[in-house]
């Protein structure tokens, strides 16, 4: 008899724990659609981009797959890249801005599902080092991801696009150095990029990362600074997950990143 209550025992609790894994999984998957729309999915981190980490680790076609608004770079530090509307666009040193094949990869992007969450309209003229102070002070929180997005015409428009990079690289200081700058006078396309916190130290950029692509698809790159116009709206979607990948082998799991590059990275981003 004590034996059959040992079996039944067993057996009760290969039960329980089986039907636990089933709903487990069956959670897990239903919740996982509805989450990855509000998640920053990123590939490395900047500071290792910073330290010269540039090889392309992650193809385009699988980036798509996690987000259809975002921004980021290219295998050799091609250029700069801009995702809006699912389609992933490169502003190249030349100027020009280009279509992107699945097969491109990127060493360093950020995306998400843009879904606006609220507006914020801007009450003056602004240029890039007022728009961030002012706009972070109406954030609800600065201690949060947003999707940021632009529609409009900007007076003004000042970008950057660096050149490809070969091997042995250098870091992004120094290759920032050759960047090609274009400035565009009443400029109509889009912004878009993203704000993180301060506690994204080493992993993204602190505050306002934009990049701008034009209406016609003739112009784009990293924003170094801009004129924004009275009563723009700027949309935001707040962005609470955030999911990460790291590359397993090449230059990344070499580079010392154990310095602090903020004040680096501030001035290549300005």
């Amino acid at each position: 008899m004590d034996t059959l209550k040992f079996f039944l025992g067993i057996g009760l609790a290969f039960v329980l724990v089986f039907f636990a894994a089933s709903v487990y999984s069956q959670f897990t998957r239903d919740s996982a659609i509805p989450t990855e729309r509000e998640t920053l999915y990123q590939v490395s981190t900047i500071d290792a981009l910073m330290m010269g980490v540039f090889d392309g680790v992650l193809p385009v076609a699988e980036m798509k797959k996690h987000g259809d608004f975002g921004i980021g770079t290219f295998d050799s530090l091609d250029g700069e890249m801009i995702v809006l509307g699912g389609v992933v666009y490169q502003a190249k040193a030349d100027g020009g801005v280009y279509k992107v094949s699945d097969n491109a990869t990127t060493p360093f992007a950020t995306v998400t599902y843009f879904n606006r969450d609220f507006n914020v309209t801007t009450g003056t003229l602004m240029n890039f080092s007022i728009f961030s102070s002012t706009m972070s002070g109406q954030l609800p929180s600065q201690n949060m991801v947003y999707a940021v997005l632009m529609r409009g015409t900007f007076p003004f428009m000042k970008v950057r696009a660096i050149p490809v990079q070969q091997k042995p690289y250098p870091t992004l200081s120094e290759a920032a150095e050759n960047q090609s700058v274009y400035s565009y006078p009443n400029a109509t396309g889009t912004i878009v990029g993203f704000y993180t916190p301060a506690f994204f130290k080493g992993l993204n950029v602190e505050g306002y990362h934009l990049h701008f692509i034009s209406d016609d698809r003739q112009a784009g790159g990293h924003i170094l600074d801009f004129t924004v116009p009275v009563n723009t709206p700027v949309e935001y979607d707040i962005t609470p997950e955030f999911y990460m990948i790291l590359p397993t082998s090449g230059d990344f799991t070499g580079v010392d990143l154990s310095q602090d590059l903020s004040e680096e990275l501030a001035e290549v981003e300005k």
